[in-house]
Order: structure tokens, then sequence, then C-alpha cells
């Protein structure tokens, strides 16, 4: 790759290196310089630019990050568009992170340019948490760092990043006394495992208290086998000291065996780890009874998440298994209990379809019921809509509202994350319907993909670059899609913009709102016309029709 200063008659196809903000001209660091882009600075006066050029032997970062990414993905992984060099890994649902971390420092080594960040192994991820991010540093990488990195990924048939979901299982616990146990400790305990087992998405659905010897233990076992557990836990009143003791005594009488004692985490050290029946039985430290993350957790979790947890992976908890002091476990919580910070979490976006204008100059007919390419015209949006990685896609009805809502149900799949609103004063512009969209929205939702329903080129990818593109952190608020400097639709707006626009007239949409907060504006480079091209007129369906069939 060539960076350096470049003299402006030779920048066209250069990447820029620094933003330039001037004499009206707003461009961000990154983007591809087009000849309009050129024509603009010379008349600006400037001279030359500090721009990347690629060699042939070199990969976009874009390109490359997407690349690696897909590579080092296992289950469990949702992997965003890539943008500005970068593709994150984010969790499809609660389990376990499963990290190689031998084979991430082996493909870091490969060459500065690609770069490869994950949480640490066996972390515990809620749904859409970012598990791993893959970082392009210069503009490009070398094809041959790309190909290296991406044989590392397959290397040993196993991947490099996924998770492991936990599945529900049904737990018994037996509880032992000695004279003087309280039965209110007793009850505490039940109360705390149940909350550790809902928060892995298990119940408890057995407890047996007996005294504290083996024949009891084993008898409480055997009658917990009844309710079909899928663990077993064993709480004594008094700790276990030996392989030899109480517990692992009365697991053995019960037709079990003690696979391993002792584990090198603290708080935890004295947990014991058993098999009955063929399903796993944990004999518990002292402090299985206190809500604070320790041992147990640690082998609770990955049982959860279908991992095994024989004598081999217990005697490899010692580094990082020092847990007296860590104040960040997660921690069963209380109803008004509130973390600050937490993991990072992929954007909740939603996309709003526009679908209730009265196709005016279209000289009757409703254009989004007009074929195109054997489907409604509205259905192309629909479909990409759906595709994409938005969690819920808000179609707004109005001209001929049933009419399109039928094309529509029965394009989308059955249990899709469509939903309609209607919008009664849709004759009054597409402000209203901007304003109805952003109504519906629930709290939850971080940011919204504004979709025209005549724009039939806009697809998934399109969407998800976008997407990929919103980041508040880094001043990415308002993601525009441009085309050869051109600015386009849909445009992605973060939450903080939904009260002006809730506020909108007319017919112009919230395009006043970009010019209003330009430093918060991120310019998204797209291939093609799909961004540019809209569908208003029957000339204009006609052309778009015969490029599509060209």
């Amino acid at each position: 790759m060539k960076f350096g200063e470049t003299p402006i008659d030779e920048a066209n196809g250069a990447i820029l290196a620094h933003s330039w903000r001037a004499n009206g001209i707003n461009f961000a660091k990154g983007r591809m310089l087009s000849p309009d882009d050129v024509a603009k600075l010379k008349a600006a006066g400037v001279a030359s630019v500090v721009a990347a050029r690629l060699d042939d032997d070199d990969i976009h970062e874009d390109e490359a990050a997407a690349t690696v990414a897909k590579a080092l993905a296992g289950e469990g992984i949702e992997v965003t568009a890539p943008f500005t060099g970068r593709c994150n890994h984010f969790a499809r649902e609660a389990g376990l992170a499963v990290i190689d971390a031998e084979r991430i420092d082996a493909l870091n080594e490969l060459d500065e340019s690609v770069t490869v960040a994950t949480l640490p192994a066996f972390t515990r991820v809620t749904p859409r948490q970012m598990v791993a991010t893959v970082k392009i540093i210069p503009y490009g990488a070398p094809r041959s760092a790309v190909a290296r990195a991406v044989d590392v990924a397959k290397a040993a048939n196993r991947p490099l990043v996924s998770v492991a979901p936990f599945r529900a299982m049904r737990v018994g616990l037996v509880q032992t006394q000695l004279p003087g146990t309280r039965e209110k400790v007793l009850d505490k305990a039940v109360g705390t495992t149940g909350k550790r087992l809902t928060a892995l998405g298990s119940s408890l659905v057995g407890e047996r208290r007996c005294a504290h010897d083996a024949v009891a233990i084993a008898t409480a076992l055997n009658d917990l086998k009844a309710r079909g557990c899928d663990l077993f836990l064993v709480a004594g009143a008094s700790a276990i000291v030996d392989r030899h003791d109480v517990v692992p005594s009365g697991i053995e009488q019960a037709g079990g065996k003690v696979t391993h004692f002792g584990m090198p985490v603290d708080p935890g050290n004295l947990l014991l780890t058993g098999e009955l029946d063929g399903k796993p039985v944990l004999g518990l430290p002292g402090c299985a009874k206190s809500p604070k993350y320790n041992g147990f957790d640690m082998v609770l979790e990955r049982l959860a998440a279908g991992l095994a947890v024989g004598r081999a992976e217990i005697v490899r908890m010692g580094a990082g298994g020092l847990l007296a002091e860590i104040s960040t476990r997660p921690q069963p919580r209380g109803e008004g209990d509130h973390e600050e910070g937490g993991p990072q979490q992929a954007p909740r976006v939603a996309i709003i379809l526009l679908a209730a204008g009265r196709s005016t100059r279209m000289g009757g007919p409703n254009k989004l019921l007009a074929d195109a390419k054997g489907m409604p015209l509205v259905v192309h949006a629909v479909t990409a809509a759906l595709a994409s990685q938005a969690t819920e896609v808000v179609v707004v009805l109005g001209h001929m509202a049933a009419e399109v809502k039928a094309v529509i149900e029965q394009a989308a799949p059955a249990g899709s994350k469509i939903r309609f609103v209607t919008n009664p004063d849709f004759a009054s512009g597409l402000s209203t319907s901007v304003r109805t969209g952003i109504g519906s929205l629930g709290k939850e939702i971080d940011a919204a993909v504004v979709q025209l329903g005549d724009m039939p080129g806009v697809n998934a990818p399109l969407l998800d670059r976008l997407i990929a593109a919103f980041s508040p952190v880094e001043g990415r608020s308002i993601c525009v899609p441009t085309v050869g400097g051109k600015r386009g639709n849909p445009v992605l707006w973060d939450r903080r913009f939904f009260a002006e626009m809730a506020n909108l007239a007319g017919d112009s949409g919230a395009k006043h709102l970009i010019g209003e907060h330009a430093d918060l504006v991120c310019e998204v480079e797209m291939t093609g016309e799909a961004a540019v091209t809209d569908i208003d007129t029957p000339e204009a369906l006609a052309t778009w029709r015969a490029r599509s069939e060209a």
C-alpha cells in the first residue's frame, strides 16, 4: 500500500487519510475519492491530500475484515457487516464464549495489519453481546496476510470464536443437616440456588433435606432420580475435606462415582465432581450458599452450556481462578439493582418501512403494488428489511392499507420480525409516516433506519452496512449512504433524534436534521445505484425494469 502526500490530480480512487471539512466540503477520513470529489477539492484550491492507495496485492480493509471474521466465526455467532475495517462478532443467545486463545495469539502474530480481540474464554455472554472484533489496522491488508489468517482459523477444524448456548437443565438439590442447622439457612440456600439456575435458563425441580450421613444422602439422591434430573447438587452441612468424606461416600452408595475433588479456584476450592446414572453430580463448597461468583458458578456455567467439565478442565481453571477480590463478576441481582457500564451490546436497530404514500406522480395506480421483476415493488423492500440484521421491521401503512398489507403478509415468512402500524394522516405528507413509525418504537430500540418502500434495489447488505457504521460513541449517530459522493436513502438515526423526528411536518422527512447535526453524520459509501434510485413515475419504473433485466 502506498501512503502519503498525493497530488490532487492523482487522487481519484485514493482513500482520504484525514477528514477535510472546509469551504463547503465535508469529507470524512477513509472516503474513497471519486472524480466529483477531486473536482470539488480542486475548486477549493486543494493541491494535494494525504491519502492511501492499495497495491494489486492488497485487500480493502472492509473486505479483509469480513473475510477474516467469517473464517473465525463458529456456532452461536452473528457477524456484522464490515465498516472502517472492523467486523464484530455478537452472541446470538445466552451462553459461554468459547475462545481458542492459542490460535488467536497465533493469528495476531501473522501480520500487524490483521488483529483479533476477544472476550476471555468461557465468559458468560448475553444475547447480542459482543464476543470478538476483527480490526484491519491500515486501509488495506496484504492478500497473503489475510490468506494466512484464514488458514489459521481453519487449521484445527474447529472455530476460533463461538458461543455454547445455555440449555435448560432440571436440577435436584440435597442439603444435609447437623444438630443446630437452622432451617432458615437451608431455605436461603434454596433461593440462591434457584436464582443461579434461572439465570442460566435452568430450574430447581426438587430439594431433599436429610441427616449428614452417607446412607441418608444416597436415599435422597435416589429419590431425586425419579424427578428426571439432569444435574444433582449435594450441599453438606459440613464442608467436604476428603475424597472419602460423607458427601462423596453418599454419592458412591447411591451408585455414583467421584471423578475429581478440589479445584484451583478461590473461593470454591472444596468442590467435588462426580457422576450418577450418567448425569453430573456436584458436591458443593460452602461458598455455593453465597450469591457471589465462585468456583461453583464456573463449573455450573459450563455444564449448562453443554461443555465438558472433567478433571482436565478443572485443573486448568487456576489462571484467572482467584475470584475473591473480583467485584465485577456477574451475580444474581434483585429487582432495582443496576450495573454501571456493562458489556458492549449489538445495537437494537429497527427498520421503519414507509409504505403509506398515494403515488401521485404515478398517474393513478399505487406504485408499491406495481409488478417489479415478478413481485410487487414494496415486497423488494420488505424482503431486504427482513433479511437484514435489524431487530424488527415496522411497516407504516396508509393509502390502500389493506391491499399493501395483504401482499406483504403473503411474502413475509410466518413468525417474522414484521409488524404494521397505520398512519391516518398519510395524505399530509411523508413526515406523518415518519412520525407514526418513530412513535411506535419501544424504549429498547437504539436506532432506526427509515427505509422507503419504492427503492427496490436496496438490499440487506446495504442495510447491514448502515447498521455496522452506527456508533454514537465514535460520533456516528446519523448514517447516510452515498454513491459517488451523492447522498441517498435509507438513513439510520440514533435514538437521540427521535424526539425531533416526532415533530416533523410536511413532505420532506428529516433531511434538515442532517444539516443541523453535520458533526454527527457518517457517510457510508455504497456500490451501485440502489441508494439513489427510487421509483416515482411510470418512466422510472420502466427504466428500472429494463436495467434489472439487462
